[in-house]
């Protein structure tokens, strides 16, 4: 693991002036190779797991936006906790720098944190509500940054919260968490995250918590700390809108696998994948409200007892025998973007891929055969 001491004097410096622009030639910062993440089920014969995560690879660029799409339960969260390493990983492995990252004792995690930062969905949460702004700054630049005092101290809470922009930092810097707006919140979360100088930063559903009305803001930030400080970011988010709009990149998850990746332009506007033409499509449409009474028939399958083969088969209106017992690999379906289909492969007895909402509408009774 490549690691390097960074000073206050560098925190507050010309961000422009240390880091060079994002190339998409250049080697990720952080990698992760087929990351697979199951977990005990007590209680249950036959040592039972569930299957969060199943064989899932992200490279992460500096200056990039990757955004990992999905419903509830489709394992995004637990990646941003696979790559942050709050929990371990059942197999697979984690690269910073092109080395393994794998964090063995506490110095290699504190070593580790510097390079790798995550922010949680819930602000409120994350943020302990008996301290006040500046201690929760304060402890995260002591911790990361050395033990600053006097002046210097000062210096460095006021970049973090002018970057984050809360300003005047002194409006916020000794007010509580309970003080704040959600997006104030939010912010300051940021602004900890700031404070240890890192490459990568995971942001786990950052703006589901807040009202609409200020989320756009908070993805604003982000964007800008993209540009300016060239940090790689995981964008988690289940609102594929959002995803088009912040991420160059979009990995659309469903049951713990990745079912289609690309830019997000094209991954948003065409998509390839059965599922994430229903995710897309599941945004209300005043236009067409018939096409939400031809949504996915069926539900998310057992994580515990996953269906064989493709896991969307029991929902696919064009699933075939193939489906049903081969699990698809991401096939190439255009220029940088792949989908984990078997109707993009050149296999005997694939399926003939269309559009699900027509394929839904044309086939009214067709619930129990896409149920079983």
């Amino acid at each position: 693991m490549r690691t390097s001491p960074h000073g206050s004097d560098e925190l507050v410096g010309p961000p422009d002036a240390r880091r060079p622009g994002p190339d998409a030639d250049e080697p990720p910062v952080l990698r992760a190779v087929g990351l697979r993440k199951h977990f005990p089920v007590r209680g249950l014969r036959n040592h039972a797991v569930v299957h969060a995560v199943d064989d899932v690879s992200i490279d992460l660029h500096r200056g990039r936006v990757v955004a990992l799409v999905g419903e509830s339960g489709s394992g995004k969260s637990t990646i941003a906790r696979l790559l942050a390493q709050l929990v371990p990983a059942t197999s697979g492995q984690i690269l910073l720098h092109g080395t393994d990252a794998t964090a063995t004792g506490r110095r290699a995690f504190g070593r580790y944190v510097r390079r790798v930062q995550m922010i949680f969905q819930d602000p409120f949460g994350s943020l302990n509500p008996i301290h006040t702004v500046r201690y929760t700054l304060t402890r995260s630049l002591r911790i990361h940054q050395g033990r600053l005092r006097g002046a210097e101290l000062e210096a460095a809470l006021d970049e973090l919260l002018t970057r984050v922009q809360l300003t005047p930092p002194a409006r916020y810097v000794d007010k509580f968490p309970h003080e704040l707006s959600g997006g104030q919140r939010q912010r300051v979360a940021i602004a900890r995250a700031l404070a240890a100088d890192p490459e990568v930063l995971l942001a786990d559903e950052p703006i589901s918590m807040l009202d609409v009305s200020i989320r756009l803001g908070i993805l604003n930030l982000l964007r800008d700390l993209r540009d300016r400080l060239h940090i790689a970011i995981l964008y988690i988010t289940h609102d594929i809108a959002s995803a088009r709009y912040f991420a160059d990149r979009t990995m659309v998850m469903y049951a713990g696998r990745v079912v289609e990746q690309g830019d997000s332009e094209s991954v948003t506007q065409d998509p390839a994948h059965p599922y994430t033409q229903l995710l897309i499509s599941s945004a209300p449409d005043p236009d067409d409200l018939a096409a939400r009474a031809r949504g996915a028939r069926g539900e998310a399958p057992s994580l515990v007892r996953p269906p064989a083969g493709c896991r969307f088969h029991p929902r696919c209106p064009f699933a075939v025998d193939l489906c049903r017992t081969e699990v698809p690999p991401l096939l190439p379906v255009s220029d940088g973007r792949e989908a984990a289909c078997w109707g993009y492969s050149q296999r005997d007895g694939r399926p003939e891929v269309g559009s699900v909402l027509e394929a839904y509408g044309a086939r009214p009774g067709a619930a129990g055969e896409v149920d079983r």
